[in-house]
């Protein structure tokens, strides 16, 4: 890798963790503070509905406007409507009527969600661009570091988001990140290449639906698991910390930053808990088939232990770490076998689609997050995502039908069986 190709990596790489910062620190700073203000759950829910619905319209997407227009231009676009969303956040006026506030909130959270696709979309392309085509061993190390580091630093975030909410306040938090993400948009406008990422054929803005019936099975099967993890994630787990344990918000923050970077830990282990195949699909198929029925059976009985009367803190605290677990590797697996399941030619189109569907699974477990935790608490929130996992069961079998009616992978197959993602 040239010294140049090293340098346009590391910027790429010093914007997507700037941007992830900022994420996940504003999560957690509009749920603490707005919960503070006395917010319902589903009034909280509702403030983070726009966020992930404009993500899953920019997944959709984002490849094709990439690919006609540079990566460049979208991670830019990106950072920028990330810092603008952080700045009039922070011009929100507590006296204004809670209405008026909720729309503002949305708002703005929706401007955030689609400067986190385009900077996610963007990022984690642009690192293809910057490796050899032939230098496979590199790409594989280069995107799974910024792949593991990602999820690690959103983690770090939700810390981060709690403990300025503590020390400095709602405003002057947001400040602070939108001045640091400011330097950061700044420094990559002087030193990425300016035709980073412009396709050579332009794509068809009918072609970014997929036509294959594995991957729409798999996409079907992502929606459920991701309304899984969300529908007591977004929510109910933190309230219930803090409305109901009593936690503090640094306190919050903390374990749900514990949280979020063990789960990219074990996906960073997860080739390892993963038996090969020489197709590379069939016994990764099976494995995404046994770990979702293992997340059914995990998140059915913390459910039930809470329902039995068991002590909530270490319940939660010890379930939701076997949870997490189970969950790292069958998202990892899902993250493969995505790139399994389709060609070269259409990886940029197939992948935003499936990136969609990931979103969307988002929107409905933030949508339901607060209904569930009304109707039952966090038991409820967990006995809702125990439904939601049979469905995302049921699809995962389907897959492996759709998948033995398409061709192999052969020659046409995007990376060896040996690399995870």
């Amino acid at each position: 890798m040239a010294g140049t190709d090293i340098r346009n990596y590391a910027v790429v790489t010093a914007a997507y963790w700037g941007f992830t910062l900022t994420d996940g620190a504003l999560r957690m700073l509009v749920l603490l503070h707005f919960h503070a203000l006395g917010y319902t759950p589903f009034e909280l829910a509702t403030l983070f509905v726009l966020y992930e619905f404009m993500g899953m319209v920019t997944n959709l997407l984002g490849g094709w406007i990439g690919s006609r227009f540079g990566l460049k231009l979208t991670l830019y676009l990106g950072l920028s409507l990330q810092v603008a969303a952080l700045l009039a956040l922070s011009a929100l006026d507590p006296a204004w009527p809670k209405g008026l506030s909720v729309a503002y909130v949305l708002i703005v959270q929706g401007v955030s969600g689609v400067a986190k696709d385009f900077s996610k979309m963007s990022s984690k392309s642009a690192v293809k661009l910057v490796v050899a085509d032939d230098a496979h061993g590199t790409l594989f190390k280069w995107v799974a570091m910024l792949t593991g580091s990602k999820n690690a630093l959103k983690g770090v975030g939700f810390f981060l988001g709690g403990f300025l909410l503590a020390t400095m306040g709602f405003a002057s938090a947001l400040w602070l990140m939108a001045a640091c993400l400011a330097a950061i948009l700044a420094a990559a406008a002087v030193l990425l290449p300016t035709d980073m990422g412009v396709a050579k054929a332009k794509t068809k803005f009918s072609e970014i639906m997929s036509k294959s019936p594995a991957i729409n099975r798999l996409a079907a099967a992502r929606v459920f698991l991701f309304s899984a993890r969300d529908v007591w994630f977004v929510v109910g787990l933190p309230v219930y910390l803090h409305g109901v344990l009593g936690w503090s918000f640094t306190a919050v923050g903390t374990f749900m930053a514990a949280w979020v970077i063990g789960y990219g830990f074990v996906q960073g282990l997860a080739p390892s808990l993963t038996k090969r195949s020489s197709d590379g699909r069939t016994t990764e198929i099976k494995a995404a088939q046994f770990w979702v029925f293992a997340l059914v059976i995990v998140t059915a009985c913390i459910a039930g232990a809470l329902h039995a009367g068991w002590p909530p803190a270490m319940t939660l605290i010890v379930g939701l770490g076997v949870f997490g677990f189970v969950f790292a590797v069958n998202s990892a697996v899902h993250s493969y076998l995505i790139l399994a399941l389709t060609t070269a030619d259409q990886v940029a189109l197939n992948v935003g689609f499936y990136y969609m569907a990931n979103a969307a699974g988002r929107l409905g477990g933030t949508v339901f997050s607060g209904l569930a935790y009304q109707w039952g608490g966090i038991a409820g929130c967990l006995a809702v995502a125990a439904g939601m996992l049979v469905i995302a069961a049921i699809f995962t079998l389907a897959l492996g039908f759709a998948s033995k009616t398409e061709q192999g992978l052969g020659a046409r197959r995007l990376i060896p069986p040996g690399m995870i993602q």
